[in-house]
């Protein structure tokens, strides 16, 4: 058995060096952690020191402290967000009940399948990620790919502890099996289907972290709010590191159109094939991804209509986004919420009662926050004088879950056939053809301020270091 060194190799404000029992559960994860980051984390990654961001307490001083660190000697450490012990439930049946700090025996099923399924997603993203490391475009994209990395790997610690903490063996073994699914794998997949697709490339990288971890924004904000205190604490610290994660995909796909429109402008020419040739990527291309990693991330918050959102919601175990800042009653009996479906080869809008579309309701605020990133994109095409914009496909398209599943839809929104989806499929989502050159592009640099040509350079580095610092160190 490993031994381990609770105050220095464990930052954490959850009392670890006095509770044995958690130590022993611990220990026993740890090394499977360790093999597991071996075996599927990033690639090539354990002799390079990192100029990593760590976090060693909550305060504002302490959750993003800088320095160079190995990938495998990263403190992966447990935090909660400061509690309130006068804290009340302020949504549900339970509103204006105390907070659990303990799980309702009543609850432990349903809140123990919630933290099993948001703890799949973050190993499952660092699996996505492993190979992505030999492209990288440069060294200061290589270090923010190893810093979502390591944080992802921390979130994980983050569910694990709850299991660890409050759900006895049924945790303990929850907490393995984060450990033995593996994205993609046949036989044991990852729980939800965008973290089984594969990120092929570093343009998929940016697209992944501008959507799906958006979605990661979401779920954890949803469940900052939970009348079971830990999880809402845990969650809440988790959200100060999703925004660097959100701010990668966001500035690199952005970044990615800077120097397209660049080339474009050079060569006064918006042919495919030219800009192709000069080692960009194209307009349409970048299009086709979005559409792609749009559809498949708005699949991840669930069914349409959902009797398990609904008792999530009224149990308390689960509120939506900014719960505290609506003003309705907080209970919602009574109340309805649009829902699409087709009827007669159209898309018609239909009223169910609100608890049971919750799922549309996350779904939609997440749909409006992406919408708004991608208007910030348009804008580097509108000063660049180019005309084209990018455009949000309809949240019907390309959809998997719900009632919309499988039908085959226009990106405005318009019901078509097989036929006409067959034929205009190469022109909605990235082909074989699309891959295979994006692919083409994706030759490593790391040399300190060179970037890649199909790449613009960041406006500034990260923690005001310069953008030629030397952000990792190869051993």
């Amino acid at each position: 058995m490993s031994t381990i060194n609770y105050s220095e190799k464990i930052p954490n404000n959850v009392n670890l060096g006095e509770d044995r029992t958690l130590q022993r559960a611990l220990e026993g994860w740890q090394p499977n952690f360790i093999n597991w980051w071996d075996d599927v984390g990033p690639e090539g990654s354990t002799n390079h020191d990192v100029y990593l961001r760590t976090a060693v307490s909550v305060d504002p001083q302490g959750w993003a402290q800088f320095g160079h660190v190995k990938m495998r000697d990263y403190r992966w450490g447990i935090f909660l967000n400061p509690g309130d012990a006068n804290r009340e439930i302020h949504f549900g049946d339970h509103k204006g009940e105390k907070a659990w700090q303990d799980v309702p025996g009543e609850h432990r099923a349903n809140l123990r399948r919630i933290i099993v399924t948001q703890g799949d997603t973050e190993p499952a993203s660092v699996e996505q990620q492993r190979h992505l490391g030999l492209t990288a475009p440069s060294m200061y994209d290589l270090r923010n790919l190893f810093q979502i990395n390591v944080e992802e790997g921390r979130h994980l610690w983050a569910m694990v502890y709850l299991l660890q903490k409050h759900f006895g063996r049924d945790g303990r073994e929850e907490a393995d099996a984060l450990l033995q699914r593996t994205s993609g794998d046949e036989n044991n997949p990852r729980i939800l289907g965008a973290f089984n697709e594969r990120t092929p490339d570093w343009l998929a990288f940016f697209m992944f972290t501008y959507f799906t971890d958006r979605d990661g924004k979401f779920q954890l904000s949803a469940l900052a709010e939970s009348a079971f205190d830990p999880l809402a604490r845990t969650t809440k610290f988790m959200l100060t590191e999703e925004a660097h994660h959100m701010f990668v995909g966001e500035s690199g796909v952005s970044r990615v159109i800077a120097r397209t429109a660049q080339v474009m402008n050079e060569l006064k020419t918006d042919d495919v094939q030219k800009i192709r040739a000069a080692g960009c990527i194209d307009l349409g291309t970048i299009q086709r991804y979005l559409n792609f990693h749009y559809s498949v991330t708005i699949d991840l918050f669930g069914a349409d209509q959902s009797s398990n959102a609904a008792i999530f919601y009224s149990s308390g175990l689960k509120g939506r986004y900014e719960e505290g800042k609506r003003t309705d009653d907080h209970i919602l009996k009574g109340q309805t919420y649009k829902v699409l479906e087709v009827k007669d080869g159209q898309l018609v809008e239909k009223d169910v009662p609100m608890l049971n579309a919750l799922n549309e309701v996350l779904r939609d605020d997440f749909i409006k926050d992406s919408v708004a990133g991608v208007g910030r994109w348009n804008k580097v095409l509108e000063k660049a004088g180019i005309p084209t914009r990018l455009v949000v496909p309809h949240k019907a398209f390309n959809r998997q879950i719900g009632a919309l599943a499988g039908i085959k839809m226009s990106p405005e929104g318009r019901v078509v056939n097989e036929i006409e989806w067959a034929a205009k499929r190469d022109e909605l989502l990235p082909s074989s053809e699309d891959f295979a050159f994006v692919a083409s592009l994706m030759g490593r640099v790391v040399e300190p301020g060179k970037f890649a040509g199909w790449i613009s350079p960041p406006v500034m580095g990260i923690n005001r270091q310069p953008v030629d610092f030397e952000y990792v160190r190869f051993g």
